[in-house]
């Protein structure tokens, strides 16, 4: 076994060397942060305004095709390198099982070929989930009072065919259901996408850090109950490797670890365990969070978004999804 490191005693170690300038501090930095860690989510809605506030998330707008096409030109200008869609749409189009998530000329392919066209170098990662297209606020099919597993399943699986024909790079299942990803993976394969990345949530906790992103894409006042029989216990961590594992088995290409600061040393085990791509969720709780801190004058805005990114760096991301990232970008960019 090896022996510890036993550092020279001061005065001859002076750790306080290596910080003592702006140079020397960047030389020595063992965790970089650029905008090519960042993705950007974006709220789509099909609504008649471009852009409309979301109250409960300070800064984040309901982004009609246009506004997102605008959007992803200014990710692309700033180095990021992908935008992810999560939509909200009419509730008259929302029913039991979500008819409007594979509707090939819904709201989002809409937005993707909107993107495309304006930004073509630019990744574009969709949702799969049937939450925002359900009039009971459930990632799934509502049967006899309960998520009904295995009919989901073909419903994911068509839905995501219909994001990669409309151009999606990435599909990525937000909806815990078990099983999706190989339902998932077998349709792209067997209708020639077999280039389509899957990006799976594959340890999403139940978490109340969720709220204001239902109210941003209309889920919230709809949900019924909570999601607990699918979505994770946050009291678990060996749950979660094994959640990746099976995603990994099925297909995924890269997985992801949901909400993000609360769950660092959920993507710590992962990363480390399974070698592959591993990103968090910087979610809509974190950012409300934060930005209701800014506004009363607790925390500086700019620090603490580049400090909590540091963070999940550290913890062994490949990338981060946030609210904040056209503004890192700037930020890092500066």
């Amino acid at each position: 076994m090896t022996a510890p490191f036993a550092p020279a005693p001061y005065p001859l170690a002076r750790p306080r060397r290596l910080r003592s300038s702006p140079w020397v501090r960047r030389m020595v930095a063992e965790t970089t942060l650029t905008p090519s860690d960042l993705i950007w989510p974006l709220i789509v809605h099909d609504g008649a305004e471009d852009r409309v506030p979301v109250p409960s998330m300070p800064g984040v707008f309901r982004l009609s095709p246009k506004a997102a096409a605008e959007a992803a030109r200014e990710a692309q200008s700033l180095g990021i390198p992908m935008v992810g869609l999560f939509p909200n749409v009419d509730p008259s189009i929302k029913d039991t099982v979500g008819t409007g998530a594979t509707d090939p000329d819904g709201l989002v392919p809409d937005c993707i070929k909107a993107i495309k066209d304006a930004a073509p170098d630019i990744g574009v990662m969709t949702d799969v989930a049937l939450d925002c297209y359900t009039d009971h606020g459930h990632d799934g099919v509502l049967g006899d009072g309960r998520i009904v597993n295995d009919p989901t399943l073909e419903r994911l699986a068509e839905q995501a065919f219909i994001h990669a024909h409309a151009g999606a790079d990435v599909v990525a299942p937000s909806d815990m259901m078990d099983g999706r990803v190989q339902a998932i993976r077998e349709a792209l394969e067997a209708n020639g996408f077999s280039d389509t990345l899957i990006l799976s949530y594959a340890a999403k906790y139940a978490s109340a850090f969720y709220g204001p992103y239902r109210d941003a894409v209309g889920s919230a006042k709809q949900l019924s109950g909570d999601k607990k029989t699918y979505q994770m216990d946050y009291a678990n961590t060996d749950e979660a490797l094994r959640e990746v594992a099976m995603d990994i088995a099925e297909g995924a290409d890269m997985v992801m670890v949901k909400p993000g600061m609360p769950y660092l040393d959920i993507v710590r085990r992962v990363s480390e365990t399974f070698k592959v791509p591993t990103f968090a969720y910087q979610v809509s709780g974190e950012y409300a969070m934060m930005k209701a801190s800014v506004a009363n004058g607790w925390l500086d805005e700019e620090r603490a978004i580049l400090e909590t990114l540091h963070g999940f760096k550290r913890a062994g991301c490949a990338g981060v999804l946030t609210y904040f990232a056209p503004q890192a970008a700037r930020l890092l960019g500066a």
